[in-house]
């Protein structure tokens, strides 16, 4: 065993001598409370180690012993509905240990190793697997848990059996004389194999038309939430947790205030899940780091969250992974390496932050699962950015914009307006929708594509006639313009807007979504025509026709919505020119 001493301390970070042998990125204990830290740097005999604990009260001397593994998390049974620290302690676990306060150096592994679960065998004896194949299923709440045979292991089966088990105890035996348990041990920092990747042409349905409607993002591709203080990006993620049509959520909240974290523990267990009327909960691991612990362990959470993410999809589910927020974790990237003094980039984040977070969002996509039989699965990655300021040319968002396929950017005056989701539809852009215009034809509309390039066009159209209006005022357009202004005025408060806490209005299957922007659409299309003949807009707007339109959000029999596409075209097309 591979034992130093302790030669320097700089908060996190420590230097110790005499670890010759040491690997990169193997796990030790540090001083006599052995707290885990990480190897980050080898010179000679000298290892610089990252401390995922507070150093306060460590010594020049003590000893540092190497356990000459990577930092791993357990995979198996008892995942979900768990909530875990950076490094995968169950919290609930450590509070029974230790009280409120989390005791330094205290330990728990990953899961549960007294509970029983009933193994169901999915091979025969005599079978032949391969590493990624199905060997067996275990009932974890209302969802298939699927019991994989470990990477780089083959061989035929020559004993299995169905039981109550333990996830140490062996479950199946090879005839390589390996023995298979329920639970795997991944490291966090190398992705888990798939067979390929493929192109990204299923749509992420969230229930929000903004996010489906407008800017989409596809399941295994990638988006970010960018925002200043108070612009939702908190509640955008959880609403995407709640509504997305993934069987998995990974919710990691990397930094965040503990109030914000403390909400979000309290109230996932209360959540149900639209599709099941079960607990939401039950689907979900919840990944807490905030922003007064170890500033270490921070950056090691977003890496215990995506490995999480990747078993699951490896068992061939969607999963979404929600990291709340990158920017925290650029932080705790920066603190690191200014403690190492490394030669500083942009705003004193390390020259290798780039580097990083495509590493990071990389791992996301729909892939070709490993095993026998064709499984596919996806990681749909979700990331909050918390600029300073709401400043979106920091180094950040800016290097996270270069990677993802999906930009929803909050805008501050528009959550001041109450305007929510918050996205700024002239700053935001996707760009999965070429590879996902198949899908929409095929299931939703043929001209669902050629609608939102319309709407888009009425909205950056109002931009420019809003500049007009400021400065000569609104009675100097004619009414065409008028008319563009009052629809886009429809497109945002009517479509765009959207209220998280109506029964109805919270989630908007995507084919009322077609119907809601058909309306507006149409309505704007039989406008135009008719003032064409000489109808003056002060006539159109006589009608009740807006108002119709404007509760379109709370109905939700979609043949009512329907209708009003008839009512629309006689109620216009029945007016006529003023004498």
């Amino acid at each position: 065993m591979i034992t130093g001493t302790i030669s320097r301390i700089s908060g996190p970070v420590i230097t110790s001598r005499g670890m010759k042998g040491s690997k990169m990125y193997d796990v030790v204990k540090v001083g006599e409370e052995a707290l885990r830290g990480e190897i980050i740097r080898l010179d000679g005999e000298e290892a610089v180690i990252q401390v995922y604990e507070d150093t306060t009260g460590l010594t020049i001397g003590e000893t540092v012993e190497n356990t000459e593994k990577p930092l791993s998390v357990e995979l198996g049974p008892g995942l979900l509905s768990s909530i875990y620290d950076g490094v995968q302690r169950p919290l609930p676990v450590l509070l029974q240990k230790s009280g409120d306060f989390i005791a330094r150096g205290i330990s728990a592994p990953g899961l549960d190793r007294e509970k029983k679960w009933d193994f169901v065998p999915a091979v025969r004896t005599g079978d032949t697997v391969a590493e990624g194949d199905i060997i067996g299923t275990v009932r974890e709440f209302h969802f298939e848990h699927r019991i994989l045979v470990p990477h780089k292991i083959s061989g035929k089966v020559t004993d299995i059996r169905a039981g109550t088990f333990t996830v140490e105890e062996i479950v199946c035996t090879l005839d390589t004389t390996t023995r298979l348990s329920m639970m795997q041990l991944w490291p966090v920092r190398i992705p888990r194999p798939h067979q390929k990747k493929l192109d990204p042409v299923l749509p992420l349905i969230t229930g929000q038309r903004v996010f489906d409607c407008i800017f989409p993002v596809t399941k295994g591709g990638t988006a970010m939430i960018p925002g200043g203080f108070g612009t939702g990006k908190t509640v955008s993620e959880q609403t995407l947790a709640k509504w997305s049509d993934t069987q998995i959520v990974v919710y990691i909240g990397c930094g965040e205030r503990g109030n914000e974290m403390t909400d979000v523990l309290a109230e996932f267990p209360e959540l149900v899940d639209p599709r099941t009327g079960l607990p939401l909960i039950e689907r979900t691991i919840l990944i807490a780091n905030t922003s007064n612990m170890p500033v270490a362990a921070r950056e090691a959470s977003i890496y215990t969250g995506i490995t999480i993410a990747e078993y699951f999809r490896d068992m061939g589910y969607d999963v979404a992974l929600m990291a709340d927020s990158t920017s925290r974790w650029g932080e705790a990237l920066r603190e690191v390496s200014g403690r190492l003094e490394e030669m500083p980039g942009e705003e004193g984040y390390p020259a290798y932050l780039a580097t990083r977070l495509s590493a990071f969002y990389e791992r996301a996509g729909r892939v070709v699962c490993t095993g026998s039989g064709e499984r596919n699965g996806s990681i749909t990655v979700v990331g909050a950015v918390s600029p300073p300021g709401g400043d979106f040319s920091e180094p950040i968002t800016q290097n996270t914009l270069r990677v993802v396929g999906t930009f929803w950017a909050l805008d501050t005056n528009l959550a001041y307006r109450r305007h929510f989701p918050s996205v700024n539809w002239i700053k935001s852009y996707s760009l999965y929708l070429d590879s996902i215009g198949d899908w929409y034809i095929n299931n939703v509309a043929r001209d669902w594509r050629e609608m939102r390039e319309n709407a888009m066009y009425l909205l950056q159209k109002e931009v420019e006639l809003q500049e007009i209006v400021q400065l000569v005022g609104p009675d100097a357009l004619p009414d065409s313009e008028k008319a563009i202004l009052e629809v886009t005025r429809m497109i945002r408060e009517d479509f765009l807007q959207q209220s998280a806490y109506s029964d109805t209005d919270s989630f908007c299957p995507i084919e009322k979504q077609y119907l809601m922007l058909k309306v507006i659409m149409v309505y704007y299309a039989k406008v135009s025509e008719v003032m064409t003949r000489g109808v003056s807009l002060r006539q159109i707007q006589a009608l009740p026709l807006r108002a119709t339109i404007g509760r379109m959000k709370d109905v939700a029999d979609l043949d009512a919505i329907r209708n009003m596409l008839t009512e629309i075209d006689e109620k216009l097309m029945s007016l006529e020119v003023e004498k």
